[in-house]
């Protein structure tokens, strides 16, 4: 009788055990799937680590503005899609903080540009949803801060070959981005309406204000990502005006620095980049740090033509090694 009984213990515990880890591999299985499907809908600014955090809502000001045009906040669904990008951005806290960090180093290069084509401030919030400050490459291969295309480059003046691409030089790309918003302004005479044209182009925009009988961008059915696009930079506008009241809080050495470096002006070919670098003090490394836009390990010059090469100077020349003599 004892032993029956042990063995009947035995094989309780068997068949717990067995149900525990069925139990446990089905939740598992379970979350998997929730994620999978999660990650199919057009949420993708949040994650499941975040959903917890949201505790509060967000409030949204009683008025705005883009480049001085009034957003009619009185409508309805114009304040239901800026609390939609409000709350996506102020809770997607790692990639809001760091373009916020990297505001205090690019706004400097990007705004006296902007200003000096007459290009309102408030487009710096474009640059910055476009590419969250980065030499950023899209799956389209649109590339740079300000996300130009190859032959949309080109159209702008930007050189582009297998040794150069100047769309990964923000300044250059800045005025090129000027150009263009300037270009649909005189076509629509609204900047919402630029802007608008930036993400899904001049012709669509000129259909639908034909198609649809309607002059503003917020009367206008266009594709979902561009009836996101003014709002997301709407978004990005009013917490980097105030980032404390969206939750984020940047100690005083917490922004980035702008760098410091010195502008070397080459006029002759460069057939090795490499020793350029050494004789500059640097290395390949740091060279194409600073200047991104050298895409080869070496830089053809035609008569007439000079680049300008920026080399980093004080803290931001420091690297671990020395670099060996030829």
């Amino acid at each position: 009788m004892r032993t029956r009984n042990i063995l009947l213990a035995c094989g309780m515990a068997i068949i717990l055990i067995g149900v525990t880890a069925a139990l446990t591999f089905s939740l598992a299985q379970s979350n998997d799937e929730q994620m999978e499907a999660y990650e199919g809908t057009d949420h993708e600014y949040l994650s499941f680590d975040h959903i917890d955090h949201i505790t509060h809502d967000i409030e949204l000001p009683d008025s705005m503005t883009f480049c001085g045009e009034e957003v009619p906040l009185d409508l309805f669904y114009v304040r239901e899609r800026l609390e939609r990008e409000l709350l996506s951005n102020s809770y997607l806290h790692t990639s809001t903080l760091l373009i916020l960090k990297r505001s205090s180093r690019w706004f400097p290069v990007i705004e006296p540009i902007m200003e000096k084509y007459g290009l309102p401030n408030d487009f710096k919030y474009l640059c910055m949803i476009e590419s969250s400050l980065s030499n950023a490459v899209s799956p389209a291969k649109a590339v740079g801060f300000w996300q130009f295309i190859e032959s949309t480059g080109k159209e702008y003046n930007l050189e582009i070959d297998k040794e150069v691409d100047m769309r990964y030089n923000v300044e250059k790309e800045t005025v090129a981005a000027c150009q263009f918003l300037k270009s649909s302004y005189r076509k629509y005479g609204s900047w919402t309406l630029a802007a608008a044209a930036y993400n899904c182009g001049v012709g669509r925009i000129n259909k639908t204000k034909e198609e649809q009988r309607v002059d503003s961008y917020y009367d206008m059915l266009l594709p979902e990502e561009t009836q996101r696009y003014m709002f997301r930079i709407l978004a990005l506008k009013l917490i980097t005006e105030n980032p404390e009241k969206y939750g984020f809080q940047i100690s005083d050495n917490g922004w980035y620095k702008p760098y410091e470096t010195k502008t070397v002006t080459v006029k002759e070919s460069i057939p090795d980049l490499v020793q350029f670098a050494y004789e500059q003090g640097t290395n390949l490394k740091m060279l194409k740090y600073f200047n991104p836009w050298l895409r080869g390990n070496s830089l053809t010059i035609s008569a007439g033509n000079s680049y300008d090469i920026k080399i980093p100077t004080g803290e931001y020349a420091k690297t671990h090694g020395k670099m060996r003599s030829l």
